[in-house]
């Protein structure tokens, strides 16, 4: 554990966003300049960062370092350190962090924040109970073990007690004590409960502020035309009906930014509205130069890489003998499958505000990565660090597409060229016409069969266009943590063969709500349940076959994979489904079951089908993910992934022709409706584990689940999404 300090009398707190006067503990010295550190001397670096402060008045704030886009970090955070202090719940105030590397690592993608920062905040929050103990000890003239913490209080054997507001002045003078005491698990006060969102009642009274309400003053709107072929540039414009538009302003040309995030270019009307923007934007008369990727056509692109994936491959694993365990098989099976581009569609779109002055900017947007937007801004303005602040609202959804700053460096761009503070906004069909996209794929399974039906040889073929392309352009083979998927899979096989096949990228490629996850997850669930009949067993008996025996995989990472912990879930879901219950006349069970981001999880779907539309009737989920810090949150985010689940399955398809992406909104790139949502029953597995991630983990199993029912109750099986585009009956 790290060093915790008492700086509650140091001159930079200020600069961190917190007001002298009360109690502020700080750990993690990589905040500080060398002049702080030397203040500091003797602190050892810590990765995560945070900051807690008491006032005299009782108040507890945190600043928060990770963005909140529904994820509910906001409030995990929180009350972690709320637990440990035995603070009031009701006197918590969070503040959120500008973008910037003092807070440690800010990147809230990948299901990790609670991960990295869940130590921490006990120890930040035991800490500070411990010398309010002491502060009160001190001024009682007693013993400490003469007292307690509880509810904001410190509680004397005699009964009286103190505020901890009332020992904010003593405690400020306290030297951090070297050892302190954690809470017992079995005492926690909120921990594992259920807790309502810290921002729920600006929420509810349309107070909360996201990227799309924040407004400074004289500030401009913009919305850019860009080109329909992903990196073509503009030949030339004619912006005179763009101008006879009442409210526009100007037209400026954006350059495109040759960088992972940086702008794809175009042109932009700058207007005293967003409506008049959008109109102005429609006016525009653009002849574009579309590149190399006016070739791409997803179709042909898709019959490409299924090519490749029927010829050997690049080997990313090979145990065993897996030609020998085809030879000697008693039965093969054999299977390919294709997946679509996804886009995000968050029902925010990108937006952000930029005022460049000078050599100085300041931005306010919805980012899941603000140290990112950071760097992008300083490089372009070839500016220093303290020059820029990146200021993070609440975000309407982000599901990765906001780690991706593009759309900042657009606002900063036209802030410097009219000298004045824009709103870029997107329109929706720019955002899913010119965003980065989750990966098409290609894949083809083989296995073999022994008399029993057990699996003895496993070969996963895949091409895809890799994440690494957007960073490294001309990279055509996945890369080494999108082939980890597929060569980590959970079953008991001895003989396993995973090969890439190439796949060069013509759009931009990144990472979306569980990631490669996505197709292998998928892949490797319905080719399990095609087994299980194959070998004439209950899929259910057959998964918890193939996973095996109880293990712990030896694996070169910290946290261990657990076979025992997977194959509770998937028992629990059962158990909890009634798998093998007589079910409805036309309705059915599937199930799937998958290990990311270190957590598992296990669904069981029952459907029905009416009118050649599948209906999702049930969905049973049973989720591990180590240490629960808010249930109402976890519950919540596998609720979420059933519905964006269902969406992939059902709708989820982006295509391209003539380079040019076809979908434009929300009627040719749907979602699940309300009227289409089922109800999802969620069981948390209970356990002292380190807690793991929760926002994505539930995602990639409702897909092939529905897959799988679908087969039992038609005899039909489905290798390619969207499921909308067959007929089902």
């Amino acid at each position: 554990m790290g060093t915790i300090k008492n700086i509650s009398r140091r001159v930079f707190v200020r600069s961190i966003g917190l007001a002298s006067g009360g109690l502020i503990l700080a750990c993690n010295t990589s905040i500080f300049s060398d002049k702080e550190k030397e203040e500091l001397k003797n602190l050892a670096d810590f990765n995560p960062n945070l900051f807690v402060q008491l006032n005299s008045d009782g108040s507890l704030i945190l600043i928060a370092s990770r963005s909140e886009m529904g994820n509910g970090v906001r409030t995990s955070l929180t009350s972690v350190i709320a637990d440990e202090m035995d603070a009031d719940w009701n006197k918590v105030i969070v503040k959120q962090a500008t973008g910037n590397a003092k807070y440690g690592d800010q990147n809230t993608d990948g299901s990790r924040s609670i991960r990295y920062l869940y130590k921490t905040m006990r120890q930040m929050g035991a800490t500070a109970r411990s010398m309010l103990i002491s502060a009160a000890a001190q001024k009682w003239q007693v013993s400490e073990s003469e007292c307690t913490a509880e509810n904001h209080f410190i509680i004397h054997s005699s009964g009286k007690k103190l505020a901890y507001g009332d020992l904010v002045e003593i405690a400020k003078t306290l030297e951090i004590p070297t050892n302190v005491q954690l809470k017992n698990p079995k005492d926690f006060n909120y921990i594992g409960k259920y807790l309502r969102s810290v921002d729920a009642e600006k929420y509810c009274n349309g107070s909360a502020v996201f990227g799309l309400d924040k407004r400074i003053p004289t500030m401009k709107f913009m919305a850019i035309q860009r080109c329909p072929v992903t990196f073509g540039t503009v030949k030339s414009f004619d912006k005179t009906k763009a101008l006879k538009i009442v409210g526009v302003e100007d037209v400026i040309e954006i350059p495109r930014i040759e960088r992972p995030f940086g702008a794809l270019g175009g042109v932009a009307v700058i207007a005293s509205n967003t409506w008049a923007a959008f109109k102005g934007k429609e006016a525009l008369e653009i002849e574009w130069d579309y590149g190399d990727n006016e070739v791409y056509d997803s179709e042909k692109y898709m019959n490409q890489i299924t090519k490749n994936v029927h010829k050997q491959g690049k080997v990313g694993k090979d145990t065993g003998t897996i030609n020998k365990a085809f030879k000697n098989a008693n039965k093969i099976v054999e299977s390919t499958f294709q997946l679509p581009h996804l886009a995000h569609a968050p029902m925010e779109v990108p937006n952000a505000i930029a005022w460049v002055q000078g050599d100085s900017c300041e931005v306010w947007a919805p980012t899941q990565d603000p140290q990112t937007a950071r760097k992008e801004v300083i490089d372009y303005l070839k500016t220093s660090k303290e020059k820029v602040t990146i200021n993070v609202t609440l975000l309407g959804g982000g599901f990765g597409r906001k780690s991706k700053p593009d759309y900042i460096v657009e606002a900063v761009i036209a802030s410097k060229a009219i000298n004045a503070p824009v709103q870029v906004v997107w329109t929706r069909e720019d955002d899913i016409k010119h965003g980065y996209y989750h990966t098409t794929s290609a894949q083809y399974l083989k296995a073999s069969l022994d008399n029993k039906g057990n699996v003895t040889g496993w070969l996963h073929r895949f091409a895809l266009p890799s994440i690494v392309s957007t960073f490294q352009p001309g990279v055509d083979y996945a890369a080494g943590f999108e082939i980890s998927s597929a060569s980590n899979i959970p079953f008991d096989i001895k003989n396993i063969k995973v090969e890439v096949g190439k796949a060069p990228a013509h759009v931009r490629i990144g990472w979306l709500r569980s990631v490669i996850n996505i197709p292998h997850g998928f892949s490797e669930n319905v080719f399990a349940d095609e087994l299980a009949y194959a070998a004439k067993k209950d899929p259910l008996e057959f998964r918890l076959n193939l996973i095996g025996k109880d293990r712990i995989e030896d694996t070169k990472d910290p946290i261990k994979y657990n076979t025992a912990r997977l194959k509770n879930v998937l028992k629990i879901a059962a158990k909890n489904a009634k798998w093998g219950k007589k079910l409805p006349k036309g309705h059915a069970y599937g199930l799937a079951v998958h290990y990311s981001f270190y957590t598992y999880v296990a669904s069981i779907v029952e459907i029905s089908i009416e009118n050649n539309k599948v209906k999702v009737h049930n969905v049973y989920t049973a989720i591990d993910c180590g240490t629960v810090v808010n249930r109402n949150t976890v519950e919540a985010q596998m609720e979420g992934s059933a519905i964006f689940g269902m969406s992939l399955a059902f709708y989820g398809k982006i295509t391209a022709k003539n380079g040019a992406i076809e979908q434009n909104n929300y009627h040719d790139y749907p979602m699940v409706r309300i009227n289409e949502t089922p109800q999802v029953h969620v069981e948390i597995v209970e356990s002292t584990e380190i807690p793991t991630g929760v926002g994505e983990p539930g995602v990639p199993v409702i897909a092939p689940a529905i897959v799988n029912a679908i087969y039992k109750l038609t005899g039909k099986r489905y290798y390619n999404l969207p499921l909308s585009e067959y007929n089902l009956a």
